[in-house]
């Protein structure tokens, strides 16, 4: 579980209700007809925009931000030129029956035991590796629509909640649930704007760019693998996917190993 993304929804959320309390009676902030304007009219209004499939499916994909966690791309070097080793010495048919437990790397592994060509398992990992983004852009982008919604939302309650509130300035008692309605709209859409769908928009986009580094780097080794080029050199070729700080970490700890 990724505990920035909890943390850092439950602090949000937290620090919101802990000013609500010791303002008063945190009831002052349930209003039901705003939040139907603002939570149900949002989800209405994003889904004239997405098909429902895709909507739906948006919700699986922000469970990469709370548990997707992308693997370390120096193990997955360490791992390519220890199966550049064998497929050397044993030939690329010694790589049957590895243990390979990142399951792109294993597909790509597999394409070359089965003897295709290094263009078409480039352009079959290549093409996994767009559809992937693409997946998740499509998840990117529903969040940033609710985050872009609500407040919207919210603002459209805010007026409703003013006009009721002139219409009955004759009455008193009246006064007083439009305005709730009015400045509470503005509140719930705000609250979830920017305390929960735009941070999981960027968590997922986050997200997305590690899958496409680790993934584009798989696709380097795989490709080196077949072209036979020498490990070291393949190694070498894989550390530029670091940061500078991390690629003397590797040497050393094969070195040590």
């Amino acid at each position: 579980m990724d505990l920035a993304t909890l943390v850092g929804l439950l602090g949000a959320f937290g620090i919101i209700l802990v000013a609500m309390m010791l303002g008063g009676s945190v009831i002052l902030f349930i209003n039901v007809p705003s939040l139907l304007i603002v939570v149900v009219g949002t989800i209405f209004a994003v889904l004239i925009k997405f098909p429902m499939g895709h909507f739906l499916g948006a919700f699986k994909i922000a469970m990469k931000a709370f548990f997707n966690k992308a693997e370390d791309p120096s193990k997955l070097i360490e791992e390519g030129v220890d199966l550049a080793n064998i497929a050397r010495k044993e030939g690329v048919l010694g790589l049957e029956g590895q243990d390979i437990q990142n399951e792109f790397l294993k597909r790509g592994i597999q394409l070359c035991v089965d003897g295709h060509e290094p263009e078409f398992v480039r352009s079959m990992l290549g093409k996994d590796i767009n559809l992937t983004i693409e997946r998740h852009e499509r998840g990117q982008a529903i969040f940033k629509a609710i985050g872009g919604t609500s407040p919207a939302m919210g603002m459209i309650g805010t007026l409703i909640g003013l006009v009721q509130m002139l219409s009955a300035m004759d009455d008193p008692k009246a006064i007083g649930p439009a305005m709730a309605v009015a400045l509470l709209t503005t509140l719930y859409g705000a609250i979830i704007a920017t305390a929960f769908a735009l941070p999981i928009a960027d968590k997922l986009a986050h997200r997305s760019r590690e899958e496409r580094l680790n993934k584009a780097l798989i696709l380097e080794t795989i490709s080196s693998i077949q072209e036979g080029l020498n490990p070291r050199v393949m190694e070498e070729l894989l550390k530029t996917y670091l940061p500078g700080n991390k690629r003397e970490d590797i040497g050393s700890q094969r070195n040590a190993a």
